[in-house]
């Protein structure tokens, strides 16, 4: 195990009617008044922003609302958003929904107090040295956003998904009702079982050295998540397994599966984010076609660390096999392993290779193969 640094400051209140006590949890930290952030008028509809809206009014907390975030958040609605909190003089964000809103209201809390374009962040251009507090309720579990540093966003006049990491950015408090979450379509429910597989198999694979102890967790995570998936597919409504499903996606990204890792990357993210920079494919759909064909290309190169996920998560012995049963477990629970099923086909793969943000870890040559491979 490798020489570390572990920092996490992110307060979780987990479980049922937590989100009616926001009022009260953003009052200890002092603040007067919040930009409350949300996608859809769904949380107005199904009642989640007057209980919000309530709470805030119990303890004397100012709120303005910005609304329309949509799935692979875009940056100029975040610039509207931030445009909004600088002209109220908003205290603190809350972000009320799923990883695009709370990525969205991320990148809002850093632009509130910046002078620069925000978007500088992305390019590093600037550095992040400050941000509003942020607070959110989570209504999907997929991107561990409620309690990471990262944010993702999509310029779309250049067709770029980037990301930034800072201290600055994980949220002061998280709440995660799993209630909030059973209404989440079948759909999304299966990507976000693939997207919480990709954080957890990212270090897993490319670490050049990965403990036992970190294997073993990450194992556990993906155990958890295909046993949990297919019991929600048959009952939304169980809770035990809506909770431990919404409480592995927070811990597969807040960096615990990491700690004591040597040398890794993110390549499966990477090469999806050209996808739905492009294509405005649903992450976790992204992911489901990324995943194999890039371990289909990768495995040899750490071939012991995929025999063993091959024999710990499906019982087999080769790491095709294993491969081969993640991409088969893909197809039964209805999430997408082929780019056609986006309707792409080889005339997308120049287009999805010149887009990518880096060409460096993997040759242009091989990200053709791989990119083959999910034909």
């Amino acid at each position: 195990m490798q020489n570390f640094s572990f920092y996490n400051p992110t307060k979780i209140e987990f479980g049922k009617d937590k989100e009616k006590n926001i009022g009260k949890y953003i009052s200890e930290y002092s603040i007067k008044k919040v930009l409350i952030v949300y996608g859809s008028q769904r949380v107005k509809k199904d009642g989640l922003f007057d209980i919000v809206a309530n709470s805030l009014k119990e303890h004397n907390i100012e709120f303005v609302e910005f609304a329309g975030v949509v799935s692979n958040p875009v940056l100029s609605t975040i610039k509207d958003a931030i445009k909004v909190a600088k002209e109220q003089k908003v205290e603190a964000v809350l972000s009320v929904g799923g990883g695009s809103v709370l990525d969205s209201s991320k990148t809002i809390a850093v632009g509130t107090l910046a002078t620069c374009d925000v978007w500088d962040f992305f390019t590093q251009k600037e550095k992040i040295t400050k941000a509003l507090p942020i607070f959110d309720i989570i209504t999907l579990a997929a991107t561990g956003s409620e309690m990471n540093g990262y944010a993702v966003v999509t310029n779309e006049d250049l067709k770029r998904k980037d990301s930034i990491f800072s201290n600055f950015i994980y949220p002061t408090l998280s709440i995660i009702n799993p209630e909030l979450q059973k209404s989440v379509s079948k759909e999304y429910l299966v990507y976000s079982a693939a997207d919480i597989i990709a954080h957890s198999i990212e270090g897993y694979f490319t670490a050049k050295q990965h403990p036992q102890y970190n294997s073993a967790y990450v194992e556990n995570i993906i155990k958890t998540v295909i046993r949990t998936t297919e019991i929600l597919l048959e009952n939304p409504s169980d809770y035990d397994a809506r909770a431990e499903f919404a409480w592995v996606a927070t811990n597969a990204l807040n960096e615990t599966t990491t700690v004591g890792l040597s040398e890794f990357s993110f390549p499966n993210h990477m090469i999806e984010h050209s996808l739905s920079a492009l294509y405005n494919v649903p992450h976790g759909a992204g992911l489901s076609v990324v995943i194999p064909a890039w371990a289909k290309w990768y495995y040899k190169q750490n071939e012991e660390q995929f025999i063993r996920f091959a024999k710990e998560v499906f019982g087999k012995d080769s790491a095709i096999d294993g491969i081969l049963e993640l991409e088969n477990w893909f197809n039964k629970i209805g999430t997408p392993t082929k780019l056609k099923q986006f309707d792409l086909d080889e005339n997308s793969i120049a287009e999805i290779i010149e887009n990518l943000s880096f060409q460096d870890e993997i040759k242009k040559d091989d990200l053709e193969i791989i990119l083959r491979n999910a034909l």
